[in-house]
C-alpha cells in the first residue's frame, strides 16, 4: 500500500468519535442501522467503536463486523489504545469482518507525555513500535495515530511515524486532537511528514481533526493538497466538543470543486470523475438517520444538509434561481438525495406498496419492524391525506430507533387554554406490567405531561433540551420532537414523530426515560456480578 492513491479514502468515525458527544449514546441496534446506511453511502472504512471500552461497545463492533463487514462492504475498524488488552479486544471484535482494521494510538505531544502519560519520548517510541507490531500479528491492516500530532515536536513526530510504519502500520493518521491548527499549519505538517519520513511511501497518510475553531474541513482540504489520502470524519460533523470534520461537507467540497483538486491527484483539470467512492444521493438520508438516532439536531443553516441549504428567501436570489439555478446554487439538491416531495402513498395503500416504497428509499426492515411501521403508517394516513417520502422516513426512523418499551405510554390527555391551567393525564405501563395513571398541572401542556410522567415513572432526571420541527410543510405535517435528559452527569436523548405534537412530546420523553432506565438496570447488574466475583 502507498500514499499515491488517486482517490480519497473516507473513514467514518460517527459510531466511535461521533458517539462521544454528550447525549449521542446509541444502542447496538441503532449502531447497526447507521452502519448499514454508511455502507449504502459508500464509505471506505467504518470505525465501529472502541471494543475494549465496554461490553456494549465490543458487542456493537462485533455485530457490525458480522453484518456489514462483507466481502464487498467497507473495512470495519476498532479503536485501541497502544496496550495489549485493547488491541486483543479490537482483534477479537473485528475477526468476522471480511476486511478488518485495528486503529491503535498513543500521544506524542510533550504536554500529553508529561501530564497524561507521564512517559519519556523514548518510552513512547518503544510502545508505538511494539504495539503496532502486536496489532499486525492479528491483521495486515493496521492504522497508527500519534495523538495530538498537531502540537507535537515535528522531529519526534517523524521518528514515531517511521518506527510505526516499519513495524507494520499501513495507515498513519495525523490528528488535530484539540482543533488548534489553521489550514496553512496543518498543510505544512502533512508536507513535512511526506518530506521527512523516509518510508512514508509505504503507508496512506490520514487526517483526523476537531472543529473547535471552525476550521476542521478547511484543514482537511489543505491536507489533501499536501498528500493526505484518507479523511476521518463524521456525519453532520458530530463528535466531542465542537465536533469533527463533517463528512458531507468534505465530500461535496471535493465533488463540486473537483476541477480545482484534480491536479493534486495527477488528473486532468477538466476531469469529471469523482474523487471519492461516496454515493452522494445517500447523504441527506444518512444525515437524517444519524440526527434522529443520536438526538443531535442539524442546525437550519448547516452546510449541505441544513434545512436552509437550498432555500432562497431573498427576492433577488429567487428571481435568479427561477431563471437559472446556477445563479445562486453551486450544486443540485438532488445530488445529495434531497428530491422534491413526492406523494407516494395514501390511506388505501397496501402493505406491498408500503414495503416496495421503503425498499426504494433504502430501508430493509425485518418483518416485525415492517409490521410496526405499517401500523404507524395507517394511523398517520387516517389523519393525513398525502404521505410523502419525508413522512415515511420520519415514521420508519422513529420505529428503528425505539428502545425497549420498559415504560410504555398508554394514554395522554391534555386540557389547556388561555383561561385555564394546563393539565395532563397520563397512563403508563411500567416495566413490571402495571398500568398507572396520574395527572399534573404545568406551565404549559408539555410541562404538565412531563410532570405527570415523572410522577408515574419515578425515574429522577432533569430536562435540558426540548425541540420541535416539522417534517414537511402544511397544517397536517408530521412533527418531530427531540428531547435530552440529564442524570448524574450523563445525557440521554429521546425522539418521536407524530402528527400530534403533544403525543410526540410524550413519546419522546418516555423514549428518553427508557434509555436512562435501561442504563441504570445494566449498571446495577454489572455491580451485582462484580460483588459476586
Amino acid at each position: 500500500m502507498n500514499n499515491n492513491t488517486d482517490r480519497i479514502i473516507i473513514f467514518d468515525t460517527t459510531l466511535r468519535d461521533g458517539e462521544q458527544c454528550p447525549g449521542a449514546t446509541l444502542n447496538i441496534d441503532e449502531k447497526l442501522a447507521i452502519a448499514k446506511q454508511l455502507a449504502r453511502l459508500g464509505v471506505d472504512v467504518i470505525e465501529a467503536g472502541f471494543a475494549f471500552a465496554s461490553p456494549g461497545d465490543f458487542a456493537a463492533v462485533s455485530k457490525i463486523a458480522q453484518t456489514v463487514g462483507t466481502e464487498n462492504g467497507p473495512i470495519i475498524c476498532s479503536l485501541a489504545r497502544a496496550k495489549h488488552d485493547d488491541i486483543k479486544a479490537a482483534a477479537e471484535a473485528i475477526k468476522d469482518a471480511a476486511k478488518g482494521r485495528i486503529h491503535t494510538f498513543i500521544a506524542t505531544s510533550d504536554i500529553h507525555l508529561k501530564y497524561k502519560l507521564k512517559k519519556t519520548r523514548a518510552e513512547v517510541l518503544a510502545i508505538a513500535e511494539e504495539m503496532v507490531a502486536y496489532a499486525k500479528s492479528f491483521t495486515n491492516d493496521v492504522e497508527f495515530s500519534p495523538e495530538d500530532a498537531g502540537r507535537s515536536d515535528p522531529e519526534f513526530l517523524y521518528e514515531v511515524l517511521e518506527k510505526a510504519i516499519a513495524a507494520g502500520a499501513t495507515t498513519v493518521n495525523i490528528p488535530d486532537t484539540v482543533g488548534y491548527t489553521t489550514p496553512s499549519e496543518f498543510g505544512a505538517i502533512i508536507k513535512g511528514i511526506k518530506e521527512n519520513v523516509p518510508n512514508i511511501d509505504q503507508a496512506i497518510i490520514s487526517v483526523h481533526g476537531h472543529n473547535d475553531l471552525g476550521l476542521a474541513v478547511a484543514n482537511f482540504l489543505e491536507a489533501v493538497k499536501n498528500g493526505a489520502r484518507q479523511l476521518e470524519c463524521t456525519i453532520n460533523g458530530i463528535g466531542e466538543r465542537a465536533g469533527n470534520a463533517a463528512l458531507e461537507e468534505l465530500v461535496m467540497a471535493l465533488h463540486v470543486r473537483r476541477q480545482y483538486f484534480n491536479p493534486f491527484f495527477g488528473r486532468p483539470v477538466d476531469g469529471e470523475e469523482s474523487l471519492t467512492n461516496i454515493d452522494t444521493r445517500q447523504i441527506y438520508k444518512t444525515s437524517r438517520l444519524v440526527s434522529n438516532l443520536t438526538g443531535m439536531l442539524v442546525q437550519p443553516n448547516k452546510a449541505i444538509v441544513g434545512a436552509n441549504a437550498f432555500a432562497h428567501e431573498s427576492g433577488i436570489h429567487q428571481d435568479g434561481v427561477l431563471k437559472n439555478k446556477l445563479t445562486y446554487e453551486i450544486m443540485d439538491a438532488q445530488l445529495i438525495g434531497l428530491n422534491d416531495n413526492q406523494i407516494v402513498l395514501g390511506k388505501h395503500s397496501g402493505r406491498n406498496a408500503f414495503r416496495t416504497r421503503l425498499k426504494e428509499l433504502g430501508y430493509e426492515l425485518s418483518e416485525v419492524d415492517l409490521n410496526k411501521a405499517f401500523v404507524r403508517f395507517k394511523e398517520v394516513a387516517d389523519k393525513k391525506k398525502e404521505i410523502t417520502d419525508w413522512d415515511l422516513e420520519a415514521l420508519v426512523n422513529d420505529e428503528i430507533q425505539q428502545t425497549p418499551d420498559l415504560f410504555k405510554l398508554e394514554l395522554v390527555q391534555i386540557s389547556c387554554g388561555d383561561r385555564s391551567r394546563p393539565t395532563a393525564t397520563v397512563t403508563i405501563r411500567t416495566p413490571n406490567g402495571q398500568e398507572l395513571t396520574d395527572a399534573a398541572i404545568g406551565t404549559g401542556p408539555v410541562d404538565a405531561i412531563y410532570k405527570a410522567i415523572n410522577r408515574v415513572a419515578n425515574v429522577p432526571n432533569q430536562l435540558i433540551e426540548f425541540s420541535v420541527q416539522s417534517v414537511t410543510a402544511g397544517i397536517d405535517a408530521i412533527g418531530e420532537v427531540t428531547i435530552r435528559l440529564s442524570h448524574e452527569g450523563r445525557v440521554y436523548s429521546g425522539h418521536a414523530a407524530n402528527t400530534d405534537i403533544i403525543v410526540a412530546s410524550a413519546q419522546a420523553y418516555v423514549n428518553a426515560l427508557n434509555r436512562l432506565y435501561v442504563t441504570q438496570q445494566q449498571e446495577q447488574q454489572t455491580q451485582l456480578v462484580t460483588q459476586k466475583l
